[in-house]
């Protein structure tokens, strides 16, 4: 897109038509939009990038700006960008801008404005006008939001059973300098042990999401028995089930073979829905299956627990995401454990499905792929 005339090209002035020839040539090669209006913001100059930012096929010198450039506030209230341009005396910005466009998708808007001074013509009138920059930040707003919410949720789930674990702590050492009654300061020792536990493995969530959403994840791939893995998870998490009153149960496909994959990712995976699994189920027991699927690996996580609402069955794998159910809430969590548990399934091509019924319980299914090839492969 060629831009148009700022001012008109200079004629017999060789010098003057190259500066202006590289300067339109600047401006066209530049990735954000620009746009020039004159003193009655009428549109005489931009370039491709603007045209992008605008969604438009073209633009004609003359054409009034506020008929094509059309910004919302936050609220999606319209914005006067006549009145923006002019009370734009010095250069300013906004970040706070977005556009709607007629399929209905909106991106947030960064506008930049600063008047300019190009002299006076043979009529003594002012020659100035003033430019636009024009700049798509919605990928940034996106990440500024996550941010935002990264912060808040940690510091949250950080400072309960931080409090909790030193209130625990401090009353342990009251009773041994008062009545030194041992199974008191065990229960609040084991209170305390309890909520360091939630804190490592909160933790090891951020951890790993760190890793995985930087792209440093690695896939060390090796020959797997998964009868053997079930069964010393199955073994490994019964002491906490049973402190919850709850059975493990496994059901175990003797036709299992073995499967080539990433035992720490499957392990953390079916870590983190047995975890989820003991959590939500208040009475019951919780179930581990694995069946052969051709040359893959179904492995399941049934339980006997609250289950998930419908609505919330849309988000559970969002970043973050914690239940509005009263019972959800009084849980200790991140709304980390299964966004990362579908990271890891990704990255080793995995598939996960669940079902769910309200007071019922829940599945969850994870088709684990035999990747035959042992290797070392980036994310």
């Amino acid at each position: 897109m060629n831009v148009q005339k700022l001012i008109p090209t200079p004629k017999n002035k060789n010098i003057e038509s190259i500066a202006y020839n590289r300067l339109t040539s600047l401006v066209n090669s530049m990735a954000d939009g620009v746009i020039a209006v004159d003193k009655n913001i009428k549109i005489v100059l931009f370039n491709g990038a603007a045209l992008n930012i605008l969604d438009r096929n073209n633009l004609k010198n003359g054409d009034s700006l506020k008929d094509v450039l059309k910004p919302v506030d936050q609220n999606y209230h319209t914005v006067d960008i006549v009145k923006l341009v002019h009370n734009a005396t010095a250069p300013t910005s906004s970040r706070d801008l977005r556009l709607s466009y007629a399929d209905g998708s909106v991106s947030d808007l960064y506008l930049s404005i600063a008047p300019v001074h190009l002299g006076y013509n043979d009529a003594g009138k002012d020659t100035g006008g003033y430019v636009l920059l024009l700049r798509d930040i919605t990928a940034e707003k996106s990440l500024e939001e996550e941010r935002d919410e990264f912060i808040s949720v940690v510091s949250h789930e950080l400072r309960t059973p931080i409090t909790i674990a030193e209130g625990n702590i401090s009353n342990a050492q009251l009773i041994f300098d008062k009545s030194g009654d041992m199974e008191k300061i065990k229960s609040s020792l084991k209170a305390a042990h309890e909520q360091v536990l939630f804190l490592a493995s909160m933790i090891n969530d951020l951890a790993t999401l760190s890793r995985a959403e930087r792209g440093k994840l690695t896939v060390e791939i090796e020959p797997i028995n998964v009868h053997d893995l079930v069964l010393e998870l199955a073994t490994n998490y019964q002491p906490e089930a049973s402190d919850h009153g709850l059975q493990i149960k496994t059901e175990l496909d003797p036709n299992l073979q073995i499967l080539n994959s990433s035992k720490l990712y499957i392990r953390e995976i079916l870590q983190n829905l047995i975890t989820n699994a003991i959590k939500y189920t208040p009475k019951g027991q919780v179930t581990i299956s694995a069946s052969q699927k051709h040359m893959n690996v179904e492995i399941s996580v049934n339980d006997t627990g609250i289950g998930i609402t419908k609505s919330d069955q849309e988000r559970i794998f969002d970043k973050f995401f914690r239940s509005d159910d009263v019972r959800a809430r009084a849980i200790n969590g991140t709304g980390l454990g299964l966004y990362v548990t579908m990271k890891l399934a990704k990255l080793i091509g995995a598939e996960i499905s669940f079902k769910s019924e309200l007071n019922k319980g829940s599945t969850f299914n994870v088709l684990f792929p035999n990747m035959t090839q042992i290797e070392s492969f980036n994310q």
